[in-house]
């Protein structure tokens, strides 16, 4: 039996145009909309899926005011068990902070007897692009660490976790002893997609909150930017038949034809 904790966040929807705000902080998503970020979502897939291969439990915990409770929501929808959010803004809080809150969240469940075997984050904050939060939190738990797994394949065998991860060229595996930390990135995972039962489900579940018991340091993020979009290389080869004979030669170049 695995229980799980995955965590997620609440961030701006990068689908669309990346706007910041005023003072260049942070990505503003009031016109774009918020939701769980793409690696988050394949995190709490591959939470769920271990815990019902396994017969354990998933918590999902994110970091934030009552408007993040709907990305908790969003999880539970799809199968997890329990739901936490610790009351702090986002914003304040660093990478630092952020693994400190959640690594004294899952001493406090070991304390109380309920230890989390798996702890399961995405990759990278989507809006930050802070690569930290995993590894971070995996040494303050003094835990071993898998970081960015992507096209996953995750099983746990006893009390070692199995990870099959393909970001370019073959296929790493890796095997590391429970309780451990694992960093996922978006790709070759499909999240599920939530039912009528499993929204009014979690529409009606509790949400427990928890106060952070230390300070923020900050990130000590100076600011945001934004790159302008890559120019556009554009050849005109001509027009109609005048075309033909040069479009025939980028052919050859790009070895299509002979």
């Amino acid at each position: 039996m695995t229980d799980v904790l995955v965590c997620v966040k609440r961030v701006p929807d990068s689908t669309g145009e990346v706007v910041l705000t005023a003072d260049g902080g942070g990505v503003d998503g009031r016109y774009a909309g918020y939701t769980m970020s793409s690696h988050e979502e394949c995190a709490v897939e591959i939470a769920v899926t271990v815990a019902a291969d396994t017969g354990g439990s998933v918590t999902v915990l994110t970091l934030g005011g009552d408007d993040s409770v709907e990305q908790l929501r969003a999880a539970l929808a799809v199968g997890a068990d329990e739901a936490v959010r610790i009351d702090a803004s986002a914003d304040d809080y660093g990478p630092a902070d952020v693994a400190a809150a959640i690594a004294e969240v899952v001493r406090a469940r070991e304390g109380e007897g309920r230890p989390f075997d798996l702890v399961l984050v995405g990759n990278d904050a989507a809006d930050t692009g802070d690569h930290q939060v995993g590894i971070r939190l995996a040494h303050l738990l003094d835990r071993p660490v898998v970081a960015g797994a992507q096209n996953a394949a995750v099983a746990v065998s006893g009390d070692r976790l199995d990870v099959r991860s393909s970001v370019s060229g073959p296929t790493e595996v890796f095997e590391v002893p429970l309780p451990a930390v694992l960093t996922v990135w978006e790709g070759g995972v499909e999240p599920r997609y939530p039912n009528i039962s499993g929204r009014m489900k979690a529409k009606k579940a509790r949400v427990e909150v928890l106060e952070p018991s230390g300070a923020p340091q900050g990130s000590g993020r100076l600011g945001l930017r934004v790159l302008p979009p890559p120019a556009n290389d554009v050849e005109v080869l001509g027009e109609g038949k005048a075309g033909a004979s040069r479009l025939v030669d980028v052919l050859r170049e790009l070895g299509v034809v002979r």
